[in-house]
């Protein structure tokens, strides 16, 4: 249940990544609502994978997840620039928590 919890707050940290792109500097009220919505939900969900998993997987995974999908939807939905070594620095990333994943009991 914990990993769980935890992957849905690092997908609830992308969507308050990309709303708070979009809030223009909190400018926008729809926008920035659903950041702070976002990011209160994402912090409880990692606080409550916190109760079982390690402080260090949790985090990592919690931030990589955040940062992967930021890298996706700005990609698809803001038209950032793909490079290769942008792709690979979020493979790399992507193998980071896969091997934090399997080094967790």
């Amino acid at each position: 249940m914990a990993w769980i919890t935890l992957i849905i707050a690092g997908l609830f940290e992308v969507v308050w990544a990309y709303s708070m792109k979009l809030s223009h500097g909190f400018t926008k009220l729809v926008p920035s609502v659903i950041t702070m919505v976002m990011m209160i939900a994402s912090f409880a969900l990692l606080s409550f994978s916190m109760r079982t998993l390690p402080l260090g997987t949790a985090y990592t995974v919690w931030t990589g997840i955040g940062a992967v999908g930021a890298f996706i939807v700005g990609i698809a939905a803001l038209g950032e620039q793909v490079s290769l070594m942008r792709v690979v620095a979020a493979a790399l990333i992507v193998c980071g928590l896969v091997l934090m994943k399997l080094s967790t009991d």
